[in-house]
Parts: structure tokens; sequence; C-alpha cells
């Protein structure tokens, strides 16, 4: 057996989900065929290619050498398809992604308006990394990306990106009969014995990102449950569970929403695209599209409404 195509997108679909099942699910496959895939290509190089971890898949220095050249490969591969002829027509469907924000709403809305002529359609997910692959293989024309300070996505050409809101706070959902739950801003340490639901997209950061912050603090996050953004809203009502959250988002039914004290989780939003795919004019339309969603869902939540009128500095372009 030689390695194919397919082989590097598996390879490559673990490393970034950290999960065989997650990748799995993403390359349309079961979970065992993936397993034996992977245990077959792990032959092939002669080595094992991932460990488990506490957080999931784990690359070898084998693995991150073969990650490394696969994507290489990969992005090569899909710039060559998005540069045949008709890739890029200009009235063709524009397919967008963006991760699970409150202004999902409205993307194809206020997209649709400054990009006239073009059918938008829209695929929601909660992790960035996944997002920023669609684009790479040339599965989306653009996307709206949240990503954790100190961490990043890769985008490779002719993926380019302009960042949106260069930092936002992110904030914490608990229970209505939680004891913090009448604080006007939660100190993270006063979280230490809570169980807390995973956060969306923990392979692109916000995993390691709260293990970060709640090591500073001075404790080791429990991590109990995971669910995708939505699924999560009935453990934290039910008070089995805190999580983190976007703070354009109101509360949900049964729970509240507040600050973190000092900040100690920030994000960035940047809209990326494929050049291949739009010219500057629309580029810059879409841009437009993505700001006013995002802006229209801004005071949506008080406190966070607060914070954005606080703080017009970090977001000067809109």
């Amino acid at each position: 057996m030689d390695l194919d195509i397919g082989h590097l997108r598996m390879v490559c679909a673990m490393a970034e989900t950290g999960s065989v099942t997650r990748a799995a699910a993403r390359m349309g496959v079961s979970q065992p065929a993936m397993s034996s895939q992977l245990r077959k290509v792990e032959e092939l190089v002669g080595g094992r290619l991932f460990v488990r971890s506490r957080s999931g898949l784990e690359p070898t220095a084998l693995g991150q050498q073969i990650i490394s050249r696969a994507r290489t490969v990969l992005a090569e591969l899909d710039t060559l398809i998005g540069d045949l002829p008709g890739s890029g027509e200009p009235n063709a469907a524009l397919g967008l992604g963006s991760v699970h924000l409150a202004c999902v709403g409205s993307i194809v809305a206020r997209v649709s308006e400054e990009v006239p002529g073009r059918q938008v359609s829209l695929r929601i997910e909660p992790s960035s990394a996944l997002l920023g692959d669609a684009l790479n293989r040339g599965h989306l024309d653009a996307a709206l990306l949240g990503i954790m300070e100190g961490f990043d996505v890769t985008l490779n050409p002719p993926v380019v990106s302009r960042t949106l809101v260069p930092r936002y706070p992110i904030f914490v959902a608990l229970s209505a009969h939680h004891p913090l739950a009448g604080q006007n801003e939660i100190d993270l340490i006063d979280l230490k014995d809570e169980s807390w639901i995973g956060p969306p997209g923990a392979d692109d950061g916000s995993l390691a990102s709260l293990r970060a912050s709640c090591r500073a603090a001075g404790f080791e996050p429990v991590v109990r449950f995971e669910a995708p953004s939505g699924a999560a809203c009935p453990l934290v009502a039910a008070g089995h569970g805190v999580r983190l959250v976007d703070p354009s988002w109101p509360p949900q039914p049964g729970t509240v929403v507040r600050p973190l004290t000092g900040e100690p989780q920030v994000a960035k939003l940047i809209v990326a695209w494929r050049r291949d795919r739009l010219n500057d004019e629309d580029a810059t339309a879409l841009y437009r599209g993505f700001a006013a969603a995002f802006v229209e869902h801004a005071d949506r939540h008080p406190a966070f409404g607060a914070w954005w009128h606080a703080h017009p500095h970090v977001h000067p372009l809109l």
C-alpha cells in the first residue's frame, strides 16, 4: 500500500480534531475504519503518529513531521484545483462559514446586501480549525473565525485574512440558581470547585486556553462534560457545570452569563477568504457584511454591550 491523498487528509483531520471519532465524522467514514487506516499508515511510515493525552490525540515527533508535509501537499493540491477555469466565477454561489456566534442569524442577510447577485450558503462550526481546513481545501469561499489569544489557525495561500475585532473577552455561563449568579462579574478562582463543560472547538486552542487560564489562577479545571454549543445549555441550567461562552449571546433560559474578572479569556475575530474565489471588491463588501452582522448583536447582552461601548479602541474598523 502507498500513501495517497486520502491518507494525508485523514492524518491532518486527526491532528486538527484531536480525536479519531471526530476525524472519522469529518471524513465521512466509521471510527473503526479510521483506526484501521491509521494503523496501516503507521506501518508504512515506520512509527506511531499519535499518542493519547488527557486533552485528546497528540502528534508524536514523527507525526508532526508527517502532518507538516501533508499540509503543504494538500495546500498545493487545493490551490491547483482553485486555479482551474471556472473555479472563481463572479456570480457563483458564495459558500460561507462561521464559528457559532450570536450573529450567525444575521450573516446571510447582511452579506447578501453587501454582495448582491450571489446566493449565500452558510456552514456553522464550533471549531475555527475546521473552518480554516475547509477554506484551505476549497470547500468554503470565506469564513468568520474566532481564535483564542495565543493561538492561531493555519491558513494557506490563496487564503488570506483581515482582522474584524482584535480582542474581546470571553464570558462564563452558569445556572441562574448558582450562588455566584447575582454577582456582576466572577473571579475565575471562585470556579475552582466547579465541573466544566468543555469549550467548543477544542482543536483550535479553546480547551488549552481554558486550562492555561485556570492554572494561572491556581487550579486545574475538571472538564466533566463534552457538548456542542447549544447542547450544553440544559447542563448549565440544571447546575451540573459551567462553561465559557461568546459574550454576544444572550443568556439562555435558566442561566446567567457574566464577565470574568480581569479578562483571563480573550479572543479575536478574523475574516478569511480565498483570493481565487473573491476579488478585492467582493472581499471588502464581504467584510462589511460580517461586520454589520456582528455589530447588530453586540448589544443583545447588556454586559457585553457595556464592554463594547467602553472599548471603542478594540474595534476601530467597525
